[in-house]
């Protein structure tokens, strides 16, 4: 049968912040006690091993459970080549898993080959696996924060049937984009196709439709009427509101713009689209000019604000929303009776029933135009897949930042794209399941 094959690659300088910020603890997350005592002080081991237990989560085919990165070990044999143990009961125990491990001071990379896993083992290789030589001296304890390991509260990924069909995974219908903005456009829905929606629909003014139609492929772009050149406002209400018909799930805002006319169209359609909905930028910024209105917005809603838009929402400064970002976001929450979204460094998901997550990991490599945009998207896919807000915002963030992760170890901390993140969100939900 043909082995199977994983790759992955770590950050250097990434692990050993983490390890900065949190010792022991992040090592005893991923290490055995004898690898820590093998890697004494060197980021390069330690990242080397993280990717290698990456690299052989990689190389697992889908519906098999994946073991958990502590219930491998690898420590170099008589030889010097790693030597990987499984701890038993794992899928992998019983069988030859072969790693090769490298490393040029910033990047750690690694390969990992396993047998197909359908076979059965050697009956004599379960007797004397590696997993099976000494028990593993794994360390246990609550996952620290920033441990990419570790789930937040309320994350949930959608129920993926076998049988499924697109009406299965819902329609998502997004409002976005205006003259200079079309990418905004692009990046929510795309960001939404990303999520596993089953349909995407985007709502866009009539004169960029043109550009629209040909960037989308995978999305119905539909036009609607326009009050100027790519501008959408009261007028187009009917028509955006025939467009909404059947949506499981909305986006409302990427790049939308902020004429006068549009801030009318937005508090008369949000009231009257029966699905939840995701307000992102222009929107947020439109409603601080009527704060008043939120609290009397349909409750299925989420908001994703940066600091910025969310000072101006609540009437505060910026500085003194970052000083209490999660205060300020549970607060808030409360008052509108809405789900906030505070992006930034630390994500802060907040409920109005008072549930607050903070997501635990984050990346400069996402500071760049578009990400919110496809951060937008995304949360929309997820609710139109039956998620509820909360647990669809908490996921939405949590696999936005991961991919952010996988793109800083991979292309740097500078320069990824905001389309970057579309390939590679499928690639951490699959990772996840």
């Amino acid at each position: 049968m043909t082995p199977r094959v994983g790759v992955d690659v770590a950050a250097i300088p990434r692990i050993a912040e983490a390890h900065r910020r949190f010792g022991s603890r992040f090592l005893r997350k991923f290490l055995s006690d004898r690898e820590i005592a093998y890697c004494a002080e060197s980021p390069e081991r330690w990242a080397g091993r993280w990717a290698a237990k990456e690299a052989i989560g990689k190389a697992m085919p889908s519906g098999v459970p994946r073991p958990r990165m502590r219930d491998v070990e690898i420590l170099p044999s008589d030889d010097g080549r790693p030597h990987v143990r499984v701890a038993p009961a794992t899928t992998l125990t019983g069988r030859t898993v072969d790693v090769s491990i490298a490393h040029d001071g910033h990047f750690a990379v690694a390969v990992a080959v396993i047998p197909d896993l359908h076979e059965t083992p050697h009956p004599e290789r379960l007797k004397r696996s590696p997993g099976t030589e000494a028990p593993l001296a794994w360390a246990d304890g609550p996952a620290p924060q920033g441990d990419p390991e570790r789930r937040p509260d309320g994350f949930r990924l959608p129920d993926r049937p076998r049988d499924g069909h697109k009406g299965t995974f819902g329609t998502v219908v997004v409002l976005a984009g205006s003259q200079g903005f079309t990418g905004a456009a692009y990046l929510a829905s795309m960001g939404a196709a990303r999520a596993g929606a089953g349909i995407v629909r985007l709502l866009v003014a009539q004169s960029i439709y043109p550009i629209l139609a040909e960037k989308c492929t995978e999305v119905i772009v539909g036009p609607v009427p326009e009050i100027s050149p790519g501008v959408v406002g009261h007028a187009s209400l009917s028509g955006i509101l025939r467009g909404f018909a059947g949506a499981d799930a909305g986006v409302i805002g990427p790049g939308i713009g902020r004429d006068a006319s549009t801030r009318r169209l937005i508090e008369e359609l949000i009231p009257r689209v029966a699905a939840p909905l995701v307000l992102d930028a222009d929107t947020l910024n439109l409603l601080s000019e009527y704060r008043a209105i939120l609290p009397r917005l349909p409750a299925q809603i989420v908001l994703t604000p940066h600091p910025a838009e969310f000072g101006r929402l609540a009437d505060l400064e910026t500085t003194a929303v970052q000083q209490d970002r999660r205060g300020v976001a549970s607060r808030f929450a409360k008052a509108w009776n809405k789900v906030v979204v505070l992006k930034g460094a630390g994500t802060v998901i907040a409920a109005p029933d008072g549930r607050v997550t903070l997501n635990p990991v984050s990346t400069p490599a996402l500071a760049s135009g578009g990400t919110g945009d496809v951060l937008a998207g995304l949360i929309g896919g997820l609710m139109a897949q039956k998620l509820p807000p909360f647990e669809a915002a908490v996921t939405g963030v949590h696999l936005h930042s991961l991919a952010g992760m996988d793109l800083e170890a991979s292309l740097g901390q500078a320069g990824v794209l905001a389309s970057d993140l579309l390939p590679q969100i499928p690639r951490v939900m699959e990772r996840l399941r």
